[in-house]
């Protein structure tokens, strides 16, 4: 999906990394991006990790706080004001389809969609809002939130801190093949916990 503005957008995100009140803006860029906002968060955390390594801890926590609550925000459209407010996101980032897709998953796997979606590329605001419009649980909700969204910045922290851009660079280019093995391994530990 390609929208005109997005470029232009990406790049005052990444400028927010710099800025003096930059973990402020990590907070708030979480918090929206987990609702209607199209920029992830990792596009300021990972260069404030690179930039402070000492950081990169409570950088990542800082942005799974905005990220989980966030959710909630998310969650709460989904749940009051689907009509007025989450179709309406949801036909701007053209999702429909996603949506309907999501929404049968919701309904089989409940809370373990929230996980795999909160780690994974998938828009985490069409997790959000789904799982309100279905009215899941809110507590399994938020643990899941906070769970792989936290697993997710954690990572991408660790590895900005440790590795500095070049690492990203290679995570960037093969985002998809990291993301299929933590699948993988997220769905196997599932079934080890249920058939243990």
């Amino acid at each position: 999906m390609e929208l005109p503005f997005l470029h232009t957008l990406y790049r005052r995100v990444l400028a927010l990394a710099a800025h003096p009140q930059a973990r402020v803006w990590l907070f708030v860029i979480a918090f929206v991006e987990s609702s209607v906002f199209p920029i992830p968060p990792d596009v300021i955390l990972a260069p404030m990790a690179v930039a402070r390594p000492d950081r990169w801890l409570s950088s990542a926590l800082i942005c799974t706080l905005g990220s989980a609550f966030g959710g909630v925000a998310g969650y709460l459209i989904g749940w009051g004001l689907f009509e007025a407010i989450g179709v309406p996101i949801i036909e701007l980032y053209r999702m429909h389809d996603a949506y309907e897709r999501f929404r049968a998953l919701y309904l089989e796997y409940d809370w373990m969609v929230v996980a795999i979606a909160g780690f994974t590329p998938i828009p985490y605001k069409l997790a959000t809002i789904a799982s309100g419009a279905v009215q899941m649980a809110l507590v399994p909700f938020f643990v899941a939130s906070v769970l792989s969204r936290g697993a997710r910045f954690v990572m991408v922290a660790l590895v900005a801190a440790k590795f500095g851009p070049p690492v990203l660079a290679v995570i960037e280019k093969r985002l998809t093949l990291f993301t299929i093995a933590f699948l993988v391994l997220l769905v196997g530990g599932f079934v080890f916990v249920r058939y243990l």
